[in-house]
C-alpha cells in the first residue's frame, strides 16, 4: 500500500481532527481518555480484534484510563489509507 501523498494526507487529517502528526515520524497520534481502566481495556480489546482482521496493528500504550496511540504502516514506511481507516474506526469505537 502506498504512502499518502501530501494532498491526501492533508485531507485525511481534516477528517481526523483529534489526531495529530508527530514531529520526526511519519505517524498520526491520539490520546484516548476513559472513565476508568476497565473502559480503556475494553476499547483496546475491541481495537485489537479489528487490528487482527485488518492485519494492521497500532503502536499503543495504556496507563490506567488513558490509551496513547500511534498509527503508521511500517511496510510502507509511513502513513497510508490503512492508518486512516484504523483511526476512523478507533474514533467510532470511542464515540460509541
Amino acid at each position: 500500500m502506498p504512502k499518502l501523498d501530501p494532498a491526501a494526507r492533508e485531507a485525511a487529517l481534516k477528517e481526523l481532527p483529534d489526531w495529530r502528526e508527530v514531529p520526526g515520524r511519519d505517524v498520526i497520534a491520539r490520546k484516548f481518555e476513559f472513565r476508568d481502566f476497565n473502559a480503556a481495556f475494553g476499547f483496546m480489546t475491541r481495537v485489537a480484534l479489528l487490528a487482527e482482521r485488518m492485519d494492521h496493528h497500532p503502536e499503543w500504550m495504556n496507563v490506567y484510563k488513558t490509551v496513547d496511540v500511534r498509527l503508521t504502516t511500517h511496510d510502507a514506511g509511513g502513513l497510508t489509507e490503512r492508518d486512516v481507516r484504523m483511526a476512523k474506526a478507533m474514533d467510532a469505537y470511542f464515540a460509541g
